[in-house]
């Protein structure tokens, strides 16, 4: 007697096949952002204000663990701000969501100072990129572009020079046009190829690391060469741009763009580790331009200051 044939599964429906789809796509979602909230993040560079060691639009990674978690560290995507960005061409400040600010870090621990790091201003919605330059206790001044630490002076060396080609983010259309090197007498040409002259001093801080800083005190007068006295709070931090003249930091108020003083540990969004690749603005939507407008010799640098002997 011959056995019955088996019964071929059925065939799942549409419905279900796309059902499976959608769950995993959100799996997916689900895993970056954890990623994104908890691990590290990339970071693109806007300004100038980290000159000369970042450049506009370098691409970095930031951990998110070295300093513990605090109310910043979800990454929350907000879909109202991505389409009015992305479709009705709204400028949108960020395109995530804010938790409401809780006291305190989970396995929270004080950054290294020299560290770079992301930091969210209080009452804003946006990631700035600056150095720690002052910890808890520290009594915090600058005097003529020098910076105080505890009534010492940080330690300074030599000015010396350092040519970029690509200043901003941008080529150099126009020598003539100081827009995209804002150096007084900074524009200058080197073998036929114009670029911005800046000038540098290595700045090396209480813990011996050290590190790269614009310094244009001798061009002009720049409010933020001197600061008065404070002594940073409790789970606070002093926060400074290495291109001093150019940088939105705690020496500059809330409400002229800059950090307010001292900034709540709350607000340290992560540490930057390294670099992976870099644009030097010359490229397009145009593919064929993508190649030309990496610059080489970036992707790998590491962000972790110089540790003297």
């Amino acid at each position: 007697m011959e056995a019955a044939a088996a019964t071929p599964p059925a065939k799942p429906s549409r419905a279900a096949v796309w059902r499976r789809e959608i769950i995993g796509i959100l799996w997916l979602i689900l895993a970056v952002l954890g990623f994104h909230s908890f691990i590290a993040k990339p970071f693109y560079i806007p300004s100038e204000s980290m000159l000369p060691g970042l450049l506009v639009g370098d691409q970095l990674v930031v951990t998110k663990y070295p300093y513990g978690w605090s109310f910043i560290s979800p990454t929350i995507p907000n879909p109202v701000a991505i389409w009015k960005d992305v479709v009705l061409r709204q400028p949108q400040e960020s395109w995530g969501v804010q938790l409401p600010f809780v006291r305190g870090r989970l396995f929270g621990r004080v950054p290294e100072r020299g560290d770079v790091v992301i930091v969210t201003p209080p009452g804003r919605n946006t990631d700035y990129i600056k150095r720690v330059i002052g910890l808890p206790g520290d009594r915090i001044e600058v005097r003529d572009g020098v910076v105080l630490i505890n009534n010492v002076a940080v330690k300074r060396g030599p000015l010396h020079y350092v040519d970029v080609p690509d200043y901003g983010g941008m080529p150099l259309p126009n020598p003539q046009d100081g827009t995209t090197c804002d150096i007084p007498g900074g524009i200058i040409k080197v073998g036929g190829q114009t670029v911005c002259r800046l000038p540098l001093v290595r700045e090396s801080l209480p813990n011996g690391r050290s590190y790269e800083t614009v310094d244009l005190s001798g061009t002009g007068f720049y409010a933020g060469d001197n600061f008065a006295p404070v002594t940073i709070p409790p789970d606070h931090v002093f926060l400074m741009g290495d291109n001093r003249e150019r940088s939105a930091d705690s020496r500059v108020p809330l409400d002229q763009g800059g950090l307010g003083g001292p900034v709540p540990f709350e607000y340290i969004g992560g540490r930057a580790e390294f670099i992976t690749f870099s644009k030097n603005g010359h490229a397009t939507w145009n593919p064929l331009t993508w190649w030309s407008g990496l610059r080489g010799g970036r992707a790998g640098t590491s962000l972790h200051p110089t540790r003297g002997q």
